[in-house]
């Protein structure tokens, strides 16, 4: 059976109907790369930047539906941004927008009925404006402050050429371009990225050492005795202390150290009692950065097949790391 795949020709076979979407999704993200010219999108940031305020998203339809992708996108990526329905704003959502505000509109068409009734409040507002379309020529290309255009070489790759496909892929890709054009610009950091990603797994990977420690952790002196160094570690509930020689960190005991001293005082037929924590610590214990990432630290715990590890900084104990603590946050 031979069937046509030209533009608006039903295509029978289903399995060439999906690769006809593809196939024109692709003619179009390369049109769409081969005519990207990065000064609209600076003149773009450059003004939400001056402005201060918010990135508001509108369209309806599918349009609509890209929008509020878009808007999320921008939000979790240090661009404060909301999405309005335009019909809801025609009815009072309006209030919502602030002249510090940048509007970014979607329409395929350019000519959607319920974005061109909103443009003469918009710009009455003084707002600036982008438009995500397909038709320079159209209304709202026209009306913009800036115009972030896409062509559809083959059309929209459905069957019909009626179902929006093609186009809200490309509209999805123009608003994550700017996304990153934005990031990139104002220096967007994993750090910040984290503190706006605080639960899944986005967030646990993100977690430095720092942020996950004890620093209210068990210490003893180096003279102190066993007993001490005992109660230190049971008030602590780590399953060690730190031995510190004033503020610096000399070692630590952990529940292998005493089992060892122990060891020791029946060798030397000794009490375990005159036993102090400098005899009894280890030296130079396995320790990461403030600002290891969590997940690293995770990494350290499995291949020396310990608990916990300390967190440094020169010289000094700027907290615990346990084990515990990765699994609560869920990055192991």
């Amino acid at each position: 059976m031979s069937n046509s795949t030209g533009r608006g020709v039903e295509v029978k076979d289903p399995a060439v109907a999906a690769l006809q979407v593809a196939a024109a999704t692709r003619k179009g993200l390369d049109a769409l790369v081969a005519s990207w010219n990065p000064a609209a999108a600076e003149a773009f940031a450059a003004h939400v930047a001056g402005q201060g305020g918010r990135v508001v998203l509108t369209g309806v339809g599918k349009s609509g539906l890209v929008a509020q992708k878009i808007s999320a996108t921008l939000a979790s990526t240090g661009c404060p941004s909301l999405f309005v329905h335009p019909t809801d704003a025609l009815h009072g959502d309006l209030g919502m927008v602030t002249v510090q505000d940048t509007v970014l509109i979607l329409s395929n068409s350019g000519e959607t009925e319920e974005v061109l009734k909103l443009l003469p409040s918009l710009l009455r507002l003084g707002v600036g404006i982008g438009a995500i379309t397909s038709r320079g020529e159209s209304r709202l290309a026209q009306a913009a402050t800036w115009a972030f255009l896409y062509d559809l070489p083959e059309g929209e790759g459905c069957p019909l050429n009626f179902a929006p496909m093609a186009s809200t892929t490309l509209q999805l890709v123009w608003g994550d371009m700017l996304a990153a054009f934005l990031m990139s610009r104002s220096g967007f950091t994993l750090e910040r990225f984290a503190q706006l990603h605080p639960a899944g797994n986005i967030g646990s990977r993100l977690l430095k050492s720092k942020d996950l420690m004890h620093t209210d952790y068990p210490r003893v002196s180096l003279d102190a005795g066993l007993l001490d160094a005992l109660g230190a570690m049971t008030r602590g509930r780590l399953g060690m202390t730190t031995v510190m020689d004033g503020d610096r960190l000399a070692g630590i005991i952990a529940d292998g150290d005493i089992r060892r001293a122990l060891e020791k005082a029946e060798a030397e037929r000794i009490s375990p009692l005159d036993l102090k924590a400098a005899r009894i610590m280890t030296v130079n214990p396995v320790s990461v950065e403030p600002g290891t990432l969590a997940v690293e630290a995770a990494r350290i715990l499995e291949a020396r097949k310990i608990t916990f590890v300390v967190v440094r900084e020169g010289d000094r104990a700027a907290g615990i790391l346990h084990i515990h603590d990765l699994l609560g946050a869920k990055v192991i």
